[in-house]
């Protein structure tokens, strides 16, 4: 053999292999500045809340130390206003190129310096105004080569923003904006609310909307009411592309389902409304999919005026970004009389089942349920069984005889209320328990509404668990993709659901919630054993619970049992995670801001989980709660933490904490 032939032929060899290995890590291998940067409010469009930065990890926890903090409203955007942040602000921020993106409480949008929370830009409200509006949960990023875009809902507009330098794309819409009141089909639809954040799958910014649906005795209660539909807009132009009927019209899919009332001429798909998609979407660009969670319909807890199962109602929905056309869906609930929409984005996963990578989606639920699918098709991952529920006897209204159960993964807490599940920790609770329990219609999960009528010695309504809070609910889960792990913070607050008749001269509802209350325990306790807030976790690649622990002390140190030495029982403030390569962070929510919140919910602690055990590693106790998603960054070679707090007396504000 010719050596120097031999030495070439190893060079050319070498050469190549470094140009393949140069190919791979431009566009194969995620580059160090895309894991550095949260592109999305959800980490990324499939909704992980996830990120591999490990700089803080189990071993550098301990030293996490506040690096900066901002307030939500920062001085240098008040144009002269004095107006003080409000306490609970759910915006979580993007940071993308060293600045971080957010929505303020005076409706602007500013860039702040990732590395100290400095006002980089901020879009000015017009002259004479102190304000465009109120916050939203966040913003969506977009970029195609040069152009890099920051899409905002902005008061009642779809607003497209220069990412680096924050002015207005003046071809964007008319002037600049899309009004977002213009542009639905239905003349029922007179205005527009939604604080969500948009997403932009495959070129279109997918917005959705948010319209009251709940009502009480004291409020003008209507079984009429306009549609919450979902629209698509082009991200360049904001041109309308498509618009998706959560209630169907007639001809379209789902439009059999909404039978006619006895005492109306035309079918309840007519006048019935909301059916909302008050959360926010989840988006796979390499199958052009969208991935829609919808709530309940007009007048959540009687449905007597809208008989029929009631599509697309409180449905998880899979369309086609590009066309909005509908590939599949799954109802939750058919006929819903529980408020239980589903309250977040779901969460776009692959896993391996038995052998099998599936494409799937997991959706998690008020009602303490994880339904997952194939994300493409549809179809379960595990079964889901119809079956049979209890109807009630509130005069008029119509009930589905079945509900779907998932077989896997099993519920992550309690449902139902039953006398085995009240507290117990002493013989005197208990018997206290039973005694309050006796005033109220409990049962298992689906138990309908029932009429108050304590004058002829009836109930005072039927205990709901989960709750309209959960379960799970607006923070959603976090995906670890390298464990196929679903991390799921988890609530315990149940509520009383007692129907009565309206008592307001423009209502023309049968009946209505009296109002919107939970169940007070003996002694101020809560009513049912703990855990009253949790962490779960749980193996999508099996359908199993790993772990469930709780969040938080909880009442533990309450007069009446203190002296037991009980170890934490959670508590019910409404958290998101965050879940990097090592660790889950949970804080524990603020006291305000919220529909529901027990007792002694909310608090101010922070917290760092090991992910495998669910062990408490770190946890520091801050200025307020946390009251929006955490988030995590790398700028500048240091990994940050942000979080958004509030607390009853203190104007909200962001703090990062790194590592000294």
């Amino acid at each position: 053999m010719n050596t120097s032939t031999g030495h070439i032929g190893l060079r050319i060899v070498l050469a190549s292999l470094f140009v393949l290995l140069a190919i791979y890590v431009v566009y194969l291998a995620p580059t160090a500045e895309a894991q550095s940067e949260w592109k999305a409010y959800g980490a990324d469009i499939a909704g992980t809340k996830y990120s591999s930065l490990d700089q803080i990890n189990k071993d550098t926890v301990n030293n996490l130390r506040v690096a900066w903090r901002q307030s939500t409203i920062p001085d240098d955007i008040r144009q002269g206003n004095d107006l003080p942040p409000p306490v609970a602000v759910q915006n979580t921020p993007l940071m993308v190129g060293g600045l971080l993106y957010v929505s303020t409480p005076l409706g602007t949008i500013a860039a702040l310096d990732a590395t100290n929370g400095e006002v980089v830009w901020f879009d000015a409200a017009p002259e004479g105004a102190e304000r465009r509006g109120g916050a939203n949960r966040g913003v969506a990023y977009w970029a195609d080569g040069n152009d890099s875009r920051i899409i905002a809902v902005v008061g009642s507009n779809l607003v497209a923003f220069n990412a680096e330098t924050g002015e207005r794309y003046l071809d964007f819409g008319e002037g600049g904006q899309v009004d977002l009141t213009d542009g639905y089909d239905d003349p029922r639809v007179q205005g527009f609310g939604w604080r969500s954040p948009p997403i932009v799958v495959n070129d279109v910014v997918i917005i959705g909307s948010s319209l009251m649906d709940i009502v009480s005795a004291q409020m003008p209660a209507l079984k009429e009411g306009p549609p919450g539909d979902v629209r698509g807009f082009d991200v360049r132009t904001g041109q309308q592309r498509w618009i998706f009927h959560t209630v169907p019209k007639e001809g379209e899919p789902g439009n059999e389902t909404w039978l006619t009332d006895t005492d109306e001429d035309q079918p309840s798909w007519v006048y019935t409304g909301n059916t909302n998609m008050w959360a926010w979407a989840s988006g796979d660009e390499e199958l052009g999919y969208v991935y829609l969670p919808l709530s309940t319909p007009t007048n959540d807890y009687y449905g007597g005026h809208r008989p029929g199962d009631n599509l697309f109602a409180e449905s998880l929905v899979c369309l086609n970004a590009k066309t909005g056309e509908l590939v599949w869906y799954f109802q939750a609930v058919h006929h819903g009389l529980w408020d239980y929409d589903f309250p977040t984005a779901p969460n776009l996963v692959d896993i391996n089942v038995d052998g099998t990578v599936i494409k799937a989606v997991a959706m998690v639920s008020k009602q303490a349920f994880v339904y997952v699918f194939d994300r493409i098709t549809g179809e379960p991952v595990w079964p889901i069984e119809e079956r049979r529920v209890a109807s009630g006897d509130v005069p008029g209204e119509w009930y589905a005889p079945t509900q779907p159960f998932p077989t896997k993964p099993p519920p992550f807490a309690q449902q139902g209320a039953t006398e085995e599940d009240l507290i117990d920790f002493t013989p005197e609770l208990f018997a206290e328990a039973k005694e309050i329990f006796g005033n109220y219609v409990g049962g298992p999960l689906f138990t309908p509404p029932t009429v108050i009528d304590e004058v002829n010695g009836g109930t005072k309504g039927t205990i709901q668990v989960p709750g309209l809070v959960g379960g799970a609910d607006w923070g959603g889960a976090g995906f670890d993709p390298e464990r196929g792990v679903l991390y799921i913070p988890s609530v315990k607050v149940p509520a009383v659901v007692g129907l009565v008749r309206s008592e307001h001269p423009r209502s023309n509802v049968d009946w209505v919630m009296q109002n919107l209350t939970q169940v007070d325990g003996p002694q101020g306790l809560p009513l049912f054993k703990p855990p009253y807030g949790s962490l779960v976790a749980i193996d999508l690649n099996k359908g199993d619970i790993l772990w469930q622990v709780p969040n938080g002390d909880g009442p533990r140190d309450h007069p009446s049992i203190k002296h037991l030495n009980l170890p934490p029982l959670g508590q019910g403030g409404r958290v998101s995670p965050l879940v990097t390569k090592s660790l889950v962070f949970l804080g524990e929510g603020g006291n305000q801001g919220v529909v529901v919140l027990p007792e002694g919910g909310g608090g101010k602690h922070f917290r760092a989980y090991n992910k495998e055990t669910g062990d408490v590693i770190w946890e520091t106790e801050l200025a307020g709660g946390t009251t929006a998603a955490p988030m995590t960054y790398m700028a500048n070679g240091k990994q940050y933490i942000l979080l958004t707090l509030g607390w009853e007396g203190m104007p909200s504000e962001y703090v990062a904490l790194s590592l000294p």
